[in-house]
């Protein structure tokens, strides 16, 4: 079996104030990096699984940082391309208790929004790959990157390479004069495995859950079922839905699990109670890349496949940054029970 998994999207400069501060209360902000795709490339280089990261950067100091830190973490950048004026900037806000995080996007005119279709080998780049994983973050930055991804998902599917998407709708990036329904469908009827909360999938696809009030805080993994059902039957190609369940009780104290449907058994995750969240951002990338390992690892071992992303992407929650800096060994240790956070002499 190929194991070799490659992601395609943006990597951006994450620019965040420090301590929970306003933006309008400090005049420091915290220079790290961060993207959807390229965090669940660093969460499977983790653990262990051979990941390759296809982008485009320009040619400069800031972009040459980035590629040395995504490799040292394991990721494979040779197929990064070069070119193009800037990176994107997002801008992040902390929030605490009851004041929500707020993210301001500076993605115009960066490096990947300017990606056209011809300019990356997709035949080279699916060289021994057996996974292909976009989120709808990228058809969201520009017309371009959507016919790229359109692009990469058709030459995925010409190699029966298993094709993944995390629906991530973001509607401060959908302003190219497409919305996300007119573009995502086509793009998800490629793909094998979706991820999506009810948010995702009714914006994404219009595709709606029944039964399912979120603004209470509380989900319930059977009334999700009914997304999952509409998923498999507008997408005939997808062989399994996934859905994260968070349970908001404030911006500092969450609840995490999820479901998986497979098109005859929900299979539900152990709930997990976050207290004291250190930094969410990130965690939706942290469980799908979870999830990958499980598929790849586990087999048809559905259950515990899902219980290692839901576990993962909790931890991911103590941990500062975009990416998920955890082993193989923590995550289980967890999935085996041991939340006590003692010591490891």
């Amino acid at each position: 079996m190929k194991n070799k998994v490659v992601t395609f999207g943006e990597v951006m400069v994450r620019l965040a104030t420090p301590e929970h501060l306003r933006f309008n209360q400090t005049d420091r902000l915290s220079f790290t990096f961060g993207g959807g795709e390229g965090n669940v490339a660093v969460s499977l280089a983790n653990y262990g699984i051979p990941v390759s990261f296809v982008s485009r950067l320009p040619e400069n100091d800031i972009a040459e940082a980035c590629m040395a830190e995504l490799r040292g973490l394991g990721v494979d950048t040779s197929q990064i391309l070069r070119g193009g004026e800037r990176m994107g900037i997002y801008f992040l806000e902390a929030g605490a208790v009851s004041r929500a995080s707020k993210v301001i996007y500076d993605r115009t005119h960066s490096a990947l929004s300017e990606v056209s279709p011809g300019m990356i080998d997709w035949d080279k780049v699916f060289e021994g790959a057996g996974w292909f994983h976009w989120t709808g973050i990228t058809p969201a930055v520009s017309a371009s990157a959507a016919a790229v991804c359109k692009e990469a998902i058709e030459a995925a599917n010409k190699k029966e390479i298993t094709v993944s998407t995390d629906l991530n709708y973001r509607k401060k990036l959908w302003k190219y004069g497409k919305t996300a329904r007119e573009v995502m469908p086509e793009l998800v009827a490629g793909c094998d495995v979706v991820l999506g909360n009810e948010e995702d999938a009714a914006m994404a696809l219009d595709i709606h859950p029944d039964g399912v009030d979120v603004s209470t805080g509380h989900v319930d993994a059977e009334a999700y079922l009914s997304v999952s059902k509409k998923i498999m039957e507008q997408f005939s190609r997808c062989k399994k839905v996934i859905t994260t369940l968070r349970g908001s009780v404030s911006a500092s104290h969450n609840t995490w699990s999820g479901v998986l449907y497979d098109g005859s058994t929900l299979y539900k995750a152990p709930d997990y109670d976050i207290t004291h969240i250190v930094d969410r951002v990130g965690g939706g990338d942290s469980f799908m890349g979870g999830l990958i390992y499980g598929l790849l690892t586990y087999g048809e071992d559905m259950q515990s496949a899902l219980n290692f992303a839901v576990a993962a992407s909790c931890l991911k929650h103590t941990i500062y940054g975009d990416y998920n800096r955890v082993s193989v060994a923590e995550v289980e240790k967890l999935m085996g029970g041991d939340a006590s956070g003692r010591v490891s002499r």
